[in-house]
C-alpha cells in the first residue's frame, strides 16, 4: 500500500498505518502515537515491524530505531545412566541457555541398582549423593568448580557435621558455593539427605 500525501500536523494517532509507504509524505508535524505500524516504511526508509510511537511534530526529532532482538532462553534436558534415572516428572537437569544448570535434589541412589543405599548411613548416604551430582555435572561438561549455589536438605540436623565433612571433600572451603541447609520432616524414599546445585558452564 502506498500513501502519498501532505498531512502538515495531521494526527494519525490510534490509526492503521500496517504496511503504509510514506517515504513521500511530508509528515512533519504529524503525531503518530499508539498506532499500528508494523510493515510502515517512513522517509528514512526504515521498516518497523512491531507498534511504535512517533512524533514528528519537531522536524530534527530523532526517529526511533529498531527494537533490538530479543534472546529466547533455550533449555537442554541432561541425562546420564551414571546417576538415579528420575522416578517422577523432572529431570537430572536442564541446561538454560547453554549457561545454567540446574541440577534436581540427588538422594543416596545407587543407579547401578536403581534403590537406596546404606539406609542407617548418613556418611555413605552423603557421598552417594555427591557421585550422583558429579556424574550430572560431568554429562553437561561442568564439574564442581562450576556450581554456585547447593541446597542441602536434612532429615535430622544433628546429621549435619557428618554431612558437612563428606561435603568438604567435593568444596575446597576458598572456593565453595553458597548454600541453604534445612531440616525437613521427611525426604523421599526416607532417605537422610538430600542434595540440589546450581552450576555455571561458560563465561
Amino acid at each position: 500500500m502506498s500513501r502519498k500525501c501532505k498531512p502538515d500536523n495531521a494526527n494519525f494517532d490510534g490509526a492503521n498505518l500496517k504496511k503504509a509507504n510514506l517515504t513521500s509524505a511530508n509528515i512533519y508535524g504529524a503525531t503518530i502515537k499508539n498506532a499500528d505500524l508494523r510493515g510502515v516504511i517512513i522517509p528514512n526508509t526504515e521498516v518497523y515491524t512491531t507498534d511504535v510511537d512517533l512524533d514528528f511534530s519537531k522536524p530534527d526529532a530523532p526517529l526511533p530505531k529498531e527494537p533490538k532482538e530479543i534472546n529466547i532462553m533455550t533449555r537442554q534436558v541432561i541425562r546420564t545412566d551414571n546417576a538415579p534415572t528420575p522416578v517422577g516428572p523432572y529431570n537430572q537437569a536442564i541446561l538454560a541457555s547453554g549457561k545454567m544448570l540446574f541440577v534436581a535434589g540427588q538422594i543416596a541412589i545407587d543407579p547401578r541398582l536403581g534403590d537406596v543405599v546404606y539406609t542407617d548411613d548418613i556418611t555413605k548416604q552423603t557421598d552417594q549423593v555427591m557421585r550422583n551430582i558429579e556424574a550430572i555435572l560431568t554429562e553437561a561438561g561442568a564439574t564442581f568448580d562450576n556450581v554456585v549455589k547447593t541446597g542441602v536438605f536434612l532429615a535430622d540436623m544433628n546429621d549435619f557435621a557428618a554431612v558437612n565433612a563428606i561435603y568438604a571433600k567435593y568444596f575446597s572451603e576458598d572456593t565453595a558455593p553458597a548454600r541453604a541447609c534445612v531440616e525437613v520432616s521427611r525426604l523421599p524414599k526416607n532417605v537422610l539427605v538430600e542434595i540440589e546445585c546450581i552450576a555455571v558452564i561458560g563465561g
